[in-house]
């Protein structure tokens, strides 16, 4: 418990220290943040691992596991691309995102995941790892569009000073979710070949949508490159995409694990 306040605390702190630089007239929320941010993540990092070497089987990967997980990545990428520029804003959201996933996760208890072999392990951990990349695109997608709105409304608030030009914004976009269609490539790839039986396993549900939502992103990707997609219409559907990605994992997960309490694994 201990080690879960003092993270969710410390999130809350490299918060509170980032929403103060945006409302403020300073154009840059500069790094301070971070000597909150680096110790809650390592202290976040340190649960899941403490957990999974107490535990008899496999790392815990259930639903409460995963989502706590996912913020972490969220987290440990909004750190890394916000000390390199003006993205610190998005901490202002997955901080405190993280910090109760965190808490939920920590609240909900522990259930240890049967031993999944390297082969499975390999595939779960680029299934997390592609959701977190591809969530903070959805961030960055909805903040691209909350700031396309102000402009055209000519509502120069203090939060638009904290974000990088539009153009910038968008570029960042596009290198995030490149980043995250290769990852959910790989994701789809292992899980055809490591995956022994998808009827058994509950998981052609969760197929069918993660290979609609890496179809959705390649499309959107080739028109960006082809026809210069930008704008509103990159943010819907990158959004889409991820809306379908949501579904495959963490909704059909919620249905099975917590509605009719059987496991994916």
């Amino acid at each position: 418990m201990t080690i879960v306040l003092i993270a969710a605390l410390l999130y809350l702190t490299a918060t509170a220290a980032l929403v103060r630089a945006v409302g403020s007239d300073a154009p840059n929320p500069g790094r301070g943040w971070l000597a909150a941010a680096v110790p809650a993540l390592l202290l976040h990092a340190g649960y899941h691992v403490q957990v999974a070497l107490q535990s008899a089987g496999g790392p815990d990967m259930h639903f409460f596991a995963a989502l706590s997980l996912v913020g972490l990545g969220m987290a440990g990428l909004t750190s890394l691309v916000g000390a390199r520029g003006r993205m610190a804003a998005l901490g202002v959201v997955v901080f405190p995102l993280a910090a109760v996933l965190l808490g939920a996760y920590h609240g909900y208890g522990h259930e240890p995941s049967k031993e999944l072999g390297w082969r499975l392990a390999t595939h779960a951990w680029l299934a997390l790892l592609s959701y977190a990349t591809l969530s903070i695109a959805a961030l960055l997608a909805i903040m691209q569009w909350l700031q396309e709105r102000a402009l055209r409304r000519r509502e120069f608030r203090p939060w638009l000073r904290a974000l990088p030009p539009l153009a910038d914004l968008e570029s960042l976009l596009f290198r995030v979710i490149t980043v995250g269609f290769f990852l959910l490539t790989l994701t789809l790839v292992t899980g055809v070949l490591f995956v022994d039986d998808l009827l058994a396993q509950k998981l052609v549900h969760k197929t069918v949508l993660s290979v609609l939502s890496w179809i959705v992103f390649g499309v959107l990707l080739i028109g960006r490159r082809r026809y210069g997609w930008r704008g509103l219409k990159a943010v819907h559907w990158t959004l889409s995409a991820m809306l379908l990605l949501l579904l495959a994992f963490f909704g059909s997960q919620f249905v099975i694990e917590l509605v009719f309490g059987h496991t994916t694994r």
